[in-house]
């Protein structure tokens, strides 16, 4: 992986290049207490998407990966997290890029899409319905669960399954309880309804996450929805049907 310094972080990327040399740039932001490898590569986006020809870009955020770890949950907030982002593209000279997140990096999308529009062709948001404007999604006692001795038991069996799975990615636990604690802010409705580029929202059916990918992409001015059929939050974001949509989807956007 490389690295370059956004305003003193850090942060880890890849840059792939799509068959055929040159092509469109998708810039894919990864959820919590995963990294660019576990959301982007295992599940054969990078390789979908530069066969397709597009040049793929993804970084592990920071706190996560390969990237800087901070442990103040102030370092997190979903706006600066999206500064990485837009700081990403500056480093690499790509004035507008398709933004791909899935769960918490498809907050981190929304972020950058209010924030800097000019910047953003398209944005993808996998794994994130209404819950980006109504309620935080996950539960409380996921940030107590890092941070507790291991083998204590965990307040819920949500939290429970993210330690399990921040301790198989051999993450910073420290850093993850601080991003949790950090990162969950939502947007209001009149903010998500300036993002004006087009937008696909995909969610499982069987997604308690997320919140309703219908009831978001209603109030978005320019979005389609995808609902993947028994799908759940962690089995969307690698299905066969997601990658087919988003396919399709950047094949028609403007």
């Amino acid at each position: 992986m490389q690295t370059f310094d956004s305003d003193g972080v850090a942060i880890a990327y890849i840059d792939a290049a799509p068959e055929g040399g040159s092509g469109d740039p998708i810039l894919l932001i990864h959820g919590f207490a995963s990294n660019h490898a576990v959301n982007w590569v295992n599940t054969l986006w990078v390789r979908t998407l530069t066969q397709a020809g597009y040049r793929v870009v993804a970084l592990d955020n920071r706190g996560h990966g390969e990237s800087q770890k901070l442990y103040d949950p102030d370092a997190y907030g979903s706006d600066i997290m999206a500064q990485d982002a837009r700081r990403l593209l500056d480093h690499l000279g790509i004035e507008r890029a398709d933004v791909m997140g899935y769960s918490m990096g498809a907050r981190i999308s929304a972020f950058l899409a209010l924030d800097a529009p000019e910047r953003v062709r398209s944005v993808l948001l996998g794994g994130l319905g209404l819950h980006l404007v109504e309620g935080r999604g996950l539960p409380d006692g996921i940030a107590e669960a890092l941070e507790a001795e291991p083998g204590a038991p965990a307040p819920n069996p949500t939290a429970a399954a993210f330690r399990t799975f921040a301790e198989q990615t051999k993450s910073d636990l420290r850093a993850l309880a601080a991003c949790m604690r950090g990162s969950r802010q939502a947007l209001s409705r009149a903010e998500v309804a300036q993002i004006e580029m087009p937008v696909l929202v995909t969610v499982g059916t069987l997604d308690t996450v997320s919140g309703s990918g219908p009831a978001l992409a209603a109030l978005l001015p320019n979005a389609t929805s995808l609902e993947l059929p028994n799908r759940d939050h962690s089995t969307a974001v690698g299905d066969r049907g997601h990658r087919a949509g988003v396919l399709d989807f950047l094949a028609k956007r403007p």
